[in-house]
């Protein structure tokens, strides 16, 4: 039994305009824009039995994709899906900007213990207020210690502007978008775009590629990072065009520098997080499945833990917003009801240092109430000397759950006697300090954070049509271009009478307006379609017809990935997440119906 047509609508490609590649006349079927080997699992109570192939419409391009149908027809049937799975709503069909999207099987059922990163995982901070107060402190630091010109202070930062992903060039001043093969499709000098030309003559023409790594390379992997990244855009220009204000001496690279040390000055002197701890609510946005979620997982039999570079008194701060605690009057109250929902939580663990065993920092024991820090034997708690009084010792050995700054991964095993690393499912937002480490140097199992996310499956969804005659324009300026090739071989290479001469290199003329036509149409449509995304760097996870270095880190690094952490709440805790087959490009024309 074949598909219809129109359930095949949207086995399409999204292309951006800014480095055509040959086509490809391979084709995936009941694709979203996700990519290549980044598959979301099946949706509860979809029939599956439509996730079929057909021979119709054969003809067609790869989108690199492997998000299957099924999500997409989930969401666009009007069901919401926002029930926690455990109450009597839930179980239901889920938003496609709310799925969780697995590259790795995961069974669930062999969890024991859930971890969770805290900023921008737990805790998603609002880029117009949060981002503009990272930007406005490391402007005025620039500014008062560093010594840049004060007009720096009337600068104002465009949240929207930098997306994660992107590499900045220290030493030339640039800023890159690159596919997962390192190749460079997007680059702009500043806010100037690079030619075509002067983007191959930097990137493309050397006989061994450039890693595009530190010292010479900054990667923006994190959310932060895009506040810092667009104050560099800033300054490149400042420089350019006006050279003699910067400070002596400052060429890019160290310009980059300042920043980054102006960034850590507001650290240090907890400028930003004391405007936090002010008033939560204008910064971090408030999510009322978090709660609902720690109860599952916990009603579940998992043991639940927290790991953050944060310090007690902000982690405190930030998790009882998040956790709601509130008084009769609405306002926030600070207290330590939260901690009730783990099993340990461990502050200032320096990540990524601490996911290496042979870490040897300590781990000391924190007492919520005073934020004391109490010496431990490897976590036991021991006595303690002096006069420390007898009851705050009795409080950390009766408590439920336990409060630590520092240590190592080998210290959290033991606390939650974790005998297999496998058992782990740990939840961030950063893909080498959270997601990278975890993975490939402990074994444990990881979920990815990627807000940008819920936006662009929408988009994907929304833009089918768009899609659809992408690939139509595709395939016409290919049939062309084959077309034209044969007849410039058969006229170099065979004889010809004058007459049949003077016809084919007519319609060789004719066949080259044609593909003339055909590319500029199909590069107007992609460069249209490309912006609906992000109006300079396009779709987050594609780079020209490539996965995006960010899509390929995905893939590599995260077991499972998802918009929003409380999507948990929305699956079984014990669910098995399955991806979807995986197909290499020589199977794309046998695909079986």
């Amino acid at each position: 039994m074949r598909i219809p047509k129109k359930n095949v609508a949207f086995c399409l490609s999204l292309f951006s305009p800014e480095f055509p590649a040959p086509f490809s006349s391979r084709i995936l079927r009941f694709s979203t824009g996700f990519p290549a080997k980044i598959r979301p699992i099946h949706t509860a109570g979809f029939n599956q039995s439509n996730s079929r192939y057909s021979k119709d419409d054969s003809a067609g391009t790869i989108l690199g994709d492997k998000a299957s149908q099924s999500h997409l027809m989930a969401s666009s049937n009007g069901v919401e899906g926002l029930h926690v799975w455990s109450s009597p709503e839930g179980g239901c069909k889920i938003d496609i900007g709310k799925q969780i999207f697995c590259n790795r099987s995961l069974n669930m059922k062999n969890i024991l213990a859930v971890g969770f990163d805290m900023d921008y995982t737990l805790a998603q901070y609002k880029p117009e207020t949060f981002e503009s107060l990272a930007y406005e402190g490391t402007i005025r630091k620039l500014v008062y210690d560093l010594g840049y010109p004060q007009e720096l202070l009337e600068w104002t930062f465009d949240p929207k502007y930098m997306v994660r992903g992107l590499v900045l060039d220290k030493k030339r001043g640039n800023i890159l978008k690159m596919d997962r093969h390192k190749y460079v499709k997007v680059a702009y000098h500043g806010f100037r775009e690079l030619s075509k030309e002067d983007k191959v003559g930097t990137y493309g023409n050397t006989l061994i590629r450039d890693s595009f790594d530190e010292p010479d390379y900054a990667l923006i992997d994190t959310l932060f990072s895009l506040a810092e990244a667009y104050l560099f855009a800033q300054l490149v220009d400042y420089k350019d065009n006006n050279p003699g204000k910067v400070p002596e001496g400052a060429d890019y690279s160290h310009m980059y520098k300042d920043v980054r040390a102006a960034v850590d000055l507001c650290h240090r002197d907890g400028t930003l997080k004391q405007m936090v701890a002010k008033d939560p609510k204008r910064y971090i946005n408030e999510d009322t499945s978090i709660v609902p979620m720690f109860k599952m997982l916990r009603d579940s039999g998992r043991s639940t833990f927290l790991v953050t570079n944060s310090l007690w008194d902000y982690t405190n701060i930030v998790m009882n917003f998040l956790c709601a605690s509130r008084t009769l009057d609405g306002s926030l109250s600070c207290n330590f009801d939260w901690l009730q929902y783990f099993d340990v939580v461990i502050t200032g663990s320096a990540k990524p240092g601490f996911f290496q065993e042979e870490n040897r920092a300590n781990i000391f024991e924190v007492e919520p109430e005073s934020g004391m820090l109490l010496n431990t034997d490897n976590g036991t708690p021991m006595p303690q000397v002096g006069s420390t009084s007898p009851e705050v010792l009795f409080k950390a050995l009766n408590k439920s759950c336990r409060v630590f700054q520092g240590g190592n991964v080998a210290h959290l095993h033991k606390l939650l006697s974790i005998e297999s690393s496998s058992q782990v499912l740990y939840v961030g937002d950063h893909i080498y300090g959270d997601i990278l480490r975890s993975k490939k140097v402990l074994g444990w199992r990881t979920m990815l954070v990627v807000p940008e996310l819920e936006r662009e499956v929408k988009l994907l969804w929304e833009l089918r049509d768009m899609r659809k005659q992408l690939r139509l324009l595709r395939n016409e300026r290919d049939l062309v271009e084959d077309q034209i090739h044969h007849l410039k071989w058969s006229l170099k290479f065979e004889s010809f009478r004058d007459d049949e001469k003077q016809k084919m290199t007519s319609a060789l003329g004719e066949l080259e307006s044609q593909r003339d036509q055909a590319r500029l149409a199909h590069q107007q449509a992609q460069r249209e379609c490309h912006q609906k995304f992000h109006k300079i760097w396009g779709q987050l996870m594609k780079t020209g017809y490539q996965n995006s270095r960010f899509a390929h880190q995905v893939e590599r690094f995260a077991c499972l990935y998802t918009s929003q952490v409380s999507n948990l709440s929305l699956y079984s805790p014990d669910k098995y997440y399955r991806p979807s087959e995986d197909f290499m490009p020589h199977e794309f024309h046998i695909l079986p119906l």
